[in-house]
């Protein structure tokens, strides 16, 4: 059972999760949003859970919307309240980000407003509700931490496939860097010697046409 304890804290480690703090400051309609950024792989669960300070007619209104770089975005919450909980399964390999949009909704206030943000992120299997799982599949103790285990080490192995894919394709891509770069050299080297031949040439015959030669 320890060992088993100490493999999960170990898996556990490796997995990603993200939590931060931070404040968002009120600003006009249109403003850039406060955004928070992570990667994730294609058919991954993320759950990001949001706590503010949040209070009924403050002046301000939070927006929490999620997005990727690929354009698909996950979840919006207008008028965020003071506990958020966005889940969804990535669609790609893509970094997603977590943006706050806070307005100021009272234009006339010269107080300079905020809201303080804590943002939690789960990826994967720390983002499962494992309660659940036991409860729904009358697991022990020792089969759950097991199941945790075979899903943790399935993440791993995930992560290091895409890892050993994405250095091929960079590799094949520095190789047909260097394939181009030698041609341009040979056709600069030829070039250069064109233009040699050519001004030798040209020399002479005007040498000759003035009978210097």
């Amino acid at each position: 059972m320890q060992v088993l304890r100490v493999l999960f804290s170990v898996l556990a480690f490796v997995t990603t999760a993200l939590a931060v703090k931070f404040e968002v400051e009120a600003k006009p309609q249109g403003s850039h949003p406060r955004c928070i950024r992570d990667f994730v792989s294609k058919g991954t669960l993320v759950v990001a859970n949001i706590k503010t300070t949040a209070t009924v007619n403050d002046g301000q209104s939070l927006t929490v919307f999620i997005l990727d770089n690929k354009g698909n975005e996950y979840g919006r919450k207008k008028n965020a309240g003071d506990t958020v909980r966005m889940a969804f399964t990535a669609h790609t390999d893509a970094a997603f980000d977590v943006c706050f949009d806070n307005v100021l909704t009272n234009s006339r206030s010269n107080q300079k407003l905020s809201k303080n943000i804590e943002l939690d992120v789960e990826i994967g299997a720390n983002a499962r509700d494992w309660n659940a799982v036991q409860a729904a599949e009358k697991l022990k103790p020792t089969e759950l931490e097991l199941r945790r285990i075979e899903e943790l080490t399935d993440e791993v192995v995930r992560e290091l496939e895409y890892l050993k894919v994405r250095e091929a394709r960079l590799r094949n891509t520095n190789e047909s860097t260097n394939r181009r770069v030698k041609m341009f050299s040979v056709g600069v080297i030829l070039s250069l010697l064109a233009l040699g031949a050519w001004q030798i040439y040209y020399l002479r015959t005007y040498f000759r046409s003035k009978h210097i030669i």
